[in-house]
């Protein structure tokens, strides 16, 4: 490769768990529902053909999305993506609990949710409702003795995420969920780093509510949907309101394009999922054995119960020694990859979620995440292998 090749070489995209691209067959289906000669009508209008055309588009991706995670079609709410579906279930069920008992409650969470979860706790905190954060042990897992310690008489709902976007660790969902359910209490789940990616099944699992994001498994940004188990004891308060859509609990109009995107992306999802994950994590294996044996580095969370793309690196020991992760990020300038989750790249701070699990200010800010997805290539491990031996090399040599 000529200098000049090498300057215009793309990064190697390694930052799959902040979003995916969209697959091919994924755009082409969407396509389809832009224009005139395609099916580009409001799914709520039923007086003409057009109407009717698109809403059996939507109907038929809310079944693809509900067979990706085991549910029934009924159970599937659209919404814009994680971040509102996660809204959704934690205020709506906060003020249905209000609304019903007449005084807030508790709910607890991890410390270490995403922002979409944790900022909708700390609202509901500052609403009169208790909030109890669960600190995961050093692999990043909440156990379900610190679950059982935290409950209390008026808990009303908890919510733990299966997989973590910054670490990849995996909670046992089932035992968390068994647990509560044994004492009434709603189980929310944030699956966005999951569905796509593991075997997600909503009725072996036990939860109650469930939140999903297109664009984590190569489908469009901009649409998601919140699982909502069809039982009496699950109810949840609409947060938008205006026209009644999605049986009451999400009014607006629909995007049929996104809808149609988001349901191609899960049905390519459950076709390619044990493939896909295998391949993945024999690529993320191979990373991090090709630049584990350089000085310093340590490993973030669990080894083992871990999902196959995300792989969290120090570069730095437990006594600061390493390599300082503004200036290796910087120079690692030829790999797009993240030091955590997106929604908190613009921040300095170190990671609370690398925090949370027991390391230093210098090791979580030295901490990078490499997530590898379906379009990375050996030939993409190997150069990043070779960039990062070379940098790192460099940075502890100086």
């Amino acid at each position: 490769m000529t200098v000049h090749q090498a300057a215009m070489r793309k990064p190697v995209y390694l930052d799959y768990a902040a979003t995916t691209p969209v697959a091919p067959q994924v755009a082409a289906r969407m396509v389809e529902c832009l224009t005139l000669e395609g099916v580009f009508a409001n799914p709520a209008s039923r007086s003409h053909i057009y109407g009717w055309q698109a809403e059996e588009q939507v109907e038929n991706a809310r079944e693809q999305v509900a067979q990706l995670i085991g549910a029934d079609v009924r159970e599937i709410v659209w919404t814009s993506g994680a971040t509102e579906a996660n809204n959704l279930a934690l205020k709506g069920a906060a003020e249905h609990y209000r609304e019903s008992h007449k005084t807030g409650g508790h709910l607890i969470v991890s410390a270490i949710e995403h922002k979409a979860v944790l900022d909708p706790a700390a609202w509901l905190a500052s609403q009169g409702f208790v909030v109890t954060r669960l600190q995961p042990n050093s692999d990043g897992i909440i156990t379900t003795d610190q679950l059982t310690a935290a409950l209390r008489d008026d808990t009303f709902l908890v919510s733990i995420m299966q997989v973590n976007n910054e670490l990849g660790c995996i909670n046992d969902i089932q035992s968390l969920a068994a647990l509560c359910k044994t004492r009434g209490i709603l189980f929310h789940c944030d699956a966005a780093q999951s569905a796509g990616k593991i075997a997600v099944d909503v009725k072996a699992l036990g939860v109650d509510l469930l939140s999903l994001s297109a664009h984590k498994f190569y489908g469009p940004k901009g649409i998601g949907a919140l699982y909502v188990r069809r039982a009496a004891d699950v109810t949840i308060t609409a947060q938008i309101h205006g026209g009644g859509h999605e049986r009451g609990m999400r009014s607006g109009t629909l995007a049929t394009h996104q809808c149609v995107g988001m349901g191609e992306a899960a049905a390519l999802a459950q076709q390619e999922l044990q493939s896909d994950a295998v391949r993945i994590s024999q690529l993320r294996d191979r990373l991090w054995q090709g630049i584990s044996d350089l000085p310093n580095l340590q490993r973030n969370g669990s080894a083992s119960l871990v999902v196959g793309g995300i792989l969290n690196i120090a570069f730095a020991n437990d006594e600061s020694q390493g390599c300082d992760g503004e200036t290796l990020l910087l120079s690692l300038r030829d790999l797009a990859i993240s030091s955590g989750s997106a929604c908190n790249s613009a921040s300095m701070s170190p990671s609370y979620v690398l925090k949370a699990i027991g390391l230093n200010d210098a090791q979580a800010q030295a901490s990078l995440r490499f997530s590898v997805g379906r379009y990375t290539t050996p030939d993409d491990i190997e150069f990043a292998i070779e960039h990062i031996r070379s940098v790192v090399t460099k940075l502890t040599n100086k």
